[in-house]
């Protein structure tokens, strides 16, 4: 088992303990607000509103007041995870893991990043504004005892992945008032279930189970199966919820379902590789098979979602005995 090396912040020189603080606000993880952008897309084909230069500022705006508050949320994840990173195979060299953060200016910063995250959330709209708030206090759900879910089998993985539903519903309100599709939302949490089961499975099994339970409690009781199963179950569930969103709101996307279910099962597949990207999603970019794969899909649905093909209604009518 490896174990971190650790220091005394006091005993680093001022800019590694900036850079030390910087890094556990994971800014390499950006790419995960990429789970922004649908949601103003679909505000856009479903409602009346036009891109504009304001438009477009107030966009920029919006992904800025995510990252403020994934990166406040990440604060805390780092120092409160500390104590099982340092068991990890390789969290142990975080910077909270070897003892390089210094606490108080810690928490400072996870609650600066957090109220300048909501103040600018506050300016662009009421929708933005609650959303940012329940993600924020998502993640005091997720890593603050006694609650804690990220302890709690099965738990970990839904609150977690809801922060993708708020994702999309901050970029929806950016563009729109009116509530989203539930349906929508729905189908993008179990996605991001989705991809956090496997996550947790592929974690389990470079682990091993001898010492999983040390890192991870909710490792405790979970098994390759049960993970599996509950992999399993959240891709059923996203399609079928995401069939729903189709036939009420956009037939088009029918289409969009074979390179979805590609892309899937490549990152299913992934899962089974020695420390894989899916376990650090932010290395997506050395899979090159999954990012030409994905970036087809992602014109495709663009495609789908602003090209009309109004014969569809015949081939998929809502009633048979119509």
């Amino acid at each position: 088992m490896n174990q971190a090396v650790l220091v005394n912040p006091g005993a680093l020189p001022f800019v590694k303990r900036v850079r030390a603080h910087l890094a556990i606000m994971r800014l390499d993880h950006l790419v995960k607000q990429i789970f922004v952008l649908p949601g103003i897309v679909v505000a856009l084909t479903l409602g009346t509103i036009r891109i504009s230069p304001i438009l477009l500022w107030h966009a920029l705006l919006g992904l800025l007041t995510v990252t403020l508050i994934a990166s406040s949320n990440y604060v805390l994840n780092e120092m409160l995870d500390a104590p099982f990173d340092r068991l990890h195979p390789s969290k142990h060299s975080r910077p909270a893991a070897c003892g390089a953060i210094y606490y108080p200016a810690g928490y400072a910063q996870w609650l600066l990043l957090g109220a300048l995250g909501l103040l600018l959330a506050h300016s662009l709209s009421a929708g933005l504004t609650l959303s940012m708030i329940a993600f924020w206090f998502m993640g005091c759900v997720y890593n603050i005892a006694p609650i804690r879910t990220k302890d709690i089998p099965w738990l970990d993985v839904l609150s977690e992945s809801i922060n993708n539903p708020l994702r999309f519903c901050a970029g929806w309100y950016i563009v729109a008032i009116a509530v989203p599709p539930i349906s929508l939302l729905i189908s993008y949490w179990m996605l991001g279930a989705y991809f956090m089961a496997l996550k947790r499975f592929s974690e389990y099994r470079q682990i091993g189970t001898e010492t999983a339970g040390w890192y991870r409690k909710s490792f405790r009781i979970y098994t390759e199966k049960s993970l599996l199963n509950s992999v399993m179950f959240y891709a059923a569930a996203a399609m079928l919820f995401f069939g729903a969103f189709i036939m009420r709101y956009r037939l088009e996307l029918v289409f969009s379902f074979p390179i979805i279910a590609l892309l899937m099962a490549l990152y299913f597949n992934m899962a089974f590789e020695p420390d894989s990207a899916v376990q650090n999603p932010e290395k997506l970019y050395r899979e090159p098979k999954l990012l030409v794969l994905l970036s087809v899909c992602i014109v495709l649905l663009v495609v789908l979602l602003f090209v009309k093909m109004p014969w569809l209604a015949q081939v998929f009518p809502k009633s048979v005995l119509q």
